[in-house]
């Protein structure tokens, strides 16, 4: 769930921080990103476990929960993969409405703190730890992927990701994702609604990624795709597109989350959701 624009996290530094912005990130430390989640996962579950629940489906900071708006559709019986599961608060939802479910992540300590949920909950998640460009999972092993702002935000190369999922889902198998919507990377880092916080700041077709390095090594990083490229990608690994959705606030929703906020998210996306159906092989 991404840090930054969207902050579902408040930043916190355990060392000294020798750079943090808008910056190049090698394809070499891509996949290094994890060092912020293992050492602040329990600070982010202390923050924000009340609003993510221990076992349930929080698709976005507007308030969009699985329980209510079926966007998985009937997953009783199925074999679900949760893709970036943080603390696999998703698959135990799963889990209690009849799937089959395992939840995948990168970060070593995101799933110490799944392990605790798990056994506080009694709903015993199968956690794996693994890159989501390279799922260590057979071809055609499940019904059903989803990811909850999982994987897609951090990495360069969103085809990679698209096209394991590809080969893990059975034909016909769904993917249903919702990561930051790039209109998000635009606009200053406030959730403010005032002339300064809604002045666009940088362009739409920047693919610069948000980088943050402690003594030089990577520890954080975020990468903007275009709503052209997450469709485009999506249909070049052999998926078809069902359906988008750009959610707005759901009523009441008070929560102001980092930039985040009810007042903004009226007014510009914040989140971008899309489902689709692996269809073919992938190209």
């Amino acid at each position: 769930m991404a840090k930054r624009l969207l902050a579902w996290a408040v930043i916190v530094h355990n060392g000294p921080m020798t750079s943090a912005g808008f910056s190049h990130v090698d394809a070499t430390e891509a996949g290094g990103g994890s060092a912020w989640w293992d050492a602040d996962a329990a600070q982010y579950y202390a923050d924000h476990g009340a609003h993510l629940g221990d076992a349930d489906l929080l698709w976005c900071p507007e308030g969009v929960r699985e329980s209510e708006a079926g966007l998985l559709g009937d997953v009783r019986g199925r074999r679900v993969l949760e893709v970036g599961c943080g603390a696999a608060q998703g698959s135990r939802w799963t889990m209690t409405a009849g799937a089959h479910a395992v939840g995948l992540d990168f970060s070593r300590g995101m799933l110490r703190v799944g392990r605790e949920l798990n056994r506080r909950t009694g709903i015993d998640v199968p956690l794996v730890l693994g890159d989501a460009r390279a799922l260590p999972f057979a071809d055609g092993a499940f019904d059903l992927a989803f990811s909850a702002f999982g994987a897609l935000a951090f990495v360069p190369e969103l085809g990679a990701v698209h096209r394991e999922v590809a080969r893990v889902l059975r034909p016909g198998g769904r993917w249903v994702l919702a990561t930051t919507h790039p209109m998000r990377w635009c606009f200053p880092d406030d959730p403010g609604v005032d002339q300064r916080a809604l002045t666009v700041v940088r362009a739409y077709f920047d693919a610069t990624p948000y980088a943050e390095r402690e003594g030089g090594q990577l520890v954080y990083a975020e990468f903007p795709h275009t709503v052209a490229e997450h469709i485009n990608s999506l249909v070049d690994a052999g998926f078809a597109a069902d359906r988008a959705w750009e959610p707005r606030p759901e009523p009441g929703q008070a929560i102001r989350w980092g930039a985040w906020s009810p007042e903004r998210g009226a007014l510009i996306p914040g989140t971008l959701i899309l489902a689709a159906s692996r269809a073919t092989p992938p190209r």
